[in-house]
């Protein structure tokens, strides 16, 4: 059942030393009881060990902590941890912490569902139930950076906000997070570590660049011929390519930071020249990088993985035009945790 007291985590530090003072206690303790939140993500009142009894007591009657609760852990062969995590209200969401030799990138979610409706995604089939609040998603990747101490021995190196939902439909919420998330008294983590991904949402790209954000972002592209990308991602109807090239031109000019393109090439869809050729002159707009990923299947015979020499001539012309490419391959498919998989099968 959902408790009507407030989540104390709702309150701004400011806020919690201002709770104490008027209770004839001294504001430090607000400070204090901040930390616990924060830096040391107390699941309860009780883990406040130097804040005295009677006063976790009066906390506890007034306010919930409404923490994440990992369900159910899922390990891949190839290293792969997928969570099932729960929600103060019964809804779930997953992340994936994903290994490399490298780094531990932890990908998180930002909406219960998602807002949008790309057709090769087993995320949008799910209705958008609700964003995520920012204390939701921090606890995420708090979550999968005690699992990256655990299985791998090191903390979390990055963060991809990858997962479940659009993460600009749920904006507020996630600049809170990533801002605590890179503060000094959350996690601290260098916002150059952090990726947001979009769909490709103009306005809000937008806001994103006058705000001169740190993180970096990536689109999710997979077509620069407008009626293309509209038939796999039928929301670009809206937000069309050339509102949402602009916004990228605005960006760069705002934040001098490259733009990635998550690419996806499905055969008979867009694995042809001229798809190519629209995807090279998309990336001149801007100095961009391009990740061509292997597609991951949802049941759909729609979708086929393009083969190799399709995505070889990519790679070509792209490096022929001195643009950034990487082929991406994917981790964590045979537990359903790839891009695009997000679907809570396991529960």
């Amino acid at each position: 059942m959902v408790s009507k007291k407030k989540d104390i985590r709702a309150l701004t530090k400011e806020q919690l030393r201002e709770f104490f003072k008027s209770r004839g206690e001294e504001a430090f303790r607000g400070t204090q009881v901040y930390e616990w939140l924060w830096q040391k993500s107390a699941h309860s009142f009780d883990d406040m060990t130097n804040i005295s009894k009677e006063t976790r007591k009066k906390l506890e009657e007034q306010f919930v902590i409404n923490h994440i609760k990992v369900d159910q852990l899922q390990k891949s062969s190839d290293g792969t941890i997928k969570n099932a995590v729960r929600l103060h209200d019964g809804l779930v969401v997953e992340s994936v912490l994903i290994p490399s030799k490298e780094r531990t990138t932890a990908c998180v979610s930002s909406q219960v569902g998602c807002s949008l409706d790309c057709k090769f995604c087993a995320t949008a089939r799910l209705k958008r139930m609700r964003n995520l609040n920012p204390d939701e998603i921090y606890d995420q990747v708090v979550a999968i950076n005690n699992e990256s101490e655990l299985y791998f021995n090191r903390p979390l190196s990055n963060i991809v906000f990858m997962g479940m939902g659009e993460p600009l439909m749920n904006y507020n919420n996630v600049l809170k997070a990533i801002e605590k998330i890179t503060s000094p008294e959350g996690l601290g983590m260098s916002p150059k570590r952090i990726t947001v991904s979009t769909s490709g949402v103009p306005k809000m790209i937008r806001k994103l660049a006058d705000e001169e954000v740190k993180f970096k972002l990536a689109v999710s592209l997979h077509s620069a011929i407008e009626e293309v990308r509209t038939s796999i991602m039928p929301f670009n109807a809206t937000f069309n390519l050339k509102e949402l090239r602009d916004s990228l031109i605005y960006w760069y000019s705002k934040t001098k930071s490259r733009i990635t393109y998550e690419y996806v090439v499905w055969e008979g869809i867009n694995d042809k020249d001229k798809d190519i050729k629209a995807l090279l002159a998309f990336c001149r707009f801007a100095p961009s990088k391009v990740n061509l990923i292997e597609y991951n299947p949802i049941d759909d015979s729609s979708f086929k993985q393009a083969s190799n020499e399709a995505i070889d001539k990519y790679v070509e012309a792209l490096e022929k035009n001195r643009i950034i490419v990487t082929v991406r391959r994917s981790r964590g498919k045979d537990i359903d945790a790839a891009c695009g998989q997000l679907a809570n099968k396991s529960l």
